[in-house]
């Protein structure tokens, strides 16, 4: 029976995500990115204050660590969340765990092999995630013997994907799989039937170009994407391109893309002065809420604005997501939906 990979947008049972565990990794970031990653899920559980229920969707919350297990579970009690102890090195669940698909009938776990960014940031016991959390979910695991991370890709839910050549096609990850042999294994393993390539991602980004930092699926046929904001935004010719690689593509049935531009956060720095890959579209579209990560830059307010235009029918709010930054991503890097059938 035919495969896909659901919207983000379409309806979860839960959502699976990791909590900053290891001291080593974070060090002064560790207790501001847990308060950051708290606002994240108290945000996607949005319990109802009379009835404490959440209206979202469930969290399931991995934590490495006796410390951490206690940590998280203090801190994410008023939200429901269903603390695991299990073993990973970092956070960033959207590369390390499955990629749920759907057979019409039941989910199945999509897994495929994970090696750090391209060697860049091997942790012990990251590859073990995905086979984790598919057992953990009860699920069927769907083994791809290849490298792929989910946020790499990201699909309409109706066979077309975006994705970036920067990063898909990268010798660090299939040096042997051509552009053909990906667009063959991603039609086999998430049903993908057409792939919008796009060039490079943003600078500074050890993802090597993830797609989930420079453009998104809202709606079948609807993308959104960040213009360049400020005379000093070090992403300025690669985010023009994207827009006119955009539009002049169309998805899986022949249709233009329909784009809609929100601005960048501009120019953000670390203490040491680099520029970093800050993004506004590393939202995460749950069930009622879809969270923007912010910076306290002149620009938050007005994407967030941007972007609750395009989705009228949840809540949309900015949280801060600076010390998770420190860690190189944001809120929809370290979240994995888990659709409804």
């Amino acid at each position: 029976m035919p495969i896909r990979q659901p919207a983000e947008w379409d309806q979860h049972t839960a959502v699976w995500s990791a909590w900053p565990s290891h001291a080593d990794l974070w060090l002064e970031d560790l207790e501001p990115a847990r308060v950051e990653v708290a606002s994240l899920f108290k945000a996607i559980a949005d319990v109802d204050p009379v009835t404490k229920k959440p209206h979202g969707e469930a969290l399931k919350i991995l934590a490495c660590g006796k410390e951490a297990v206690a940590s998280a579970q203090r801190d994410l009690a008023a939200t429901g969340a269903e603390v695991i102890a299990a073993t990973f090195g970092d956070i960033w669940l959207r590369d390390t765990a499955p990629i749920f698909v759907s057979n019409d009938k039941a989910l199945e776990a999509a897994c495929f092999r994970f090696n750090g960014w391209g060697g860049k940031y091997v942790l012990d016991g990251d590859d073990g995630v995905a086979a984790f959390v598919a057992s953990r979910a009860g699920l069927k695991a769907n083994i791809n013997d290849w490298v792929l991370e989910g946020g790499s890709i990201d699909v309409d839910g109706l066979g077309t994907a975006l994705t970036t050549r920067q990063c898909l096609l990268n010798v660090n990850r299939n040096p042997k799989l051509s552009q053909a042999d990906i667009e063959i294994r991603l039609r086999s393993g998430l049903g993908i039937e057409k792939l919008v390539w796009l060039g490079d991602g943003l600078a500074n980004d050890h993802t090597d170009g993830h797609i989930d930092n420079i453009a998104r699926f809202i709606a079948p046929g609807v993308v959104a994407c960040m213009e360049p904001s400020g005379g000093d935004d070090p992403n300025r010719d690669a985010l023009k391109a994207i827009i006119a690689d955009l539009k002049a593509a169309a998805d899986v049935t022949g249709r233009k893309l329909d784009v809609h531009t929100i601005p960048s956060p501009g120019l953000v720095e670390n203490e040491d002065g680099e520029a970093i890959p800050a993004s506004f579209m590393n939202f995460y579209i749950g069930n009622t809420t879809v969270v923007v990560p912010v910076y306290g830059t002149k620009f938050d307010d007005a994407a967030v604005e941007a972007i609750a235009r395009l989705f009228p029918g949840r809540n949309v709010v900015g949280v801060r997501a600076n010390h998770i930054l420190t860690g190189g991503g944001s809120f929809h890097c370290i979240t994995q939906q888990q659709p409804r059938v």
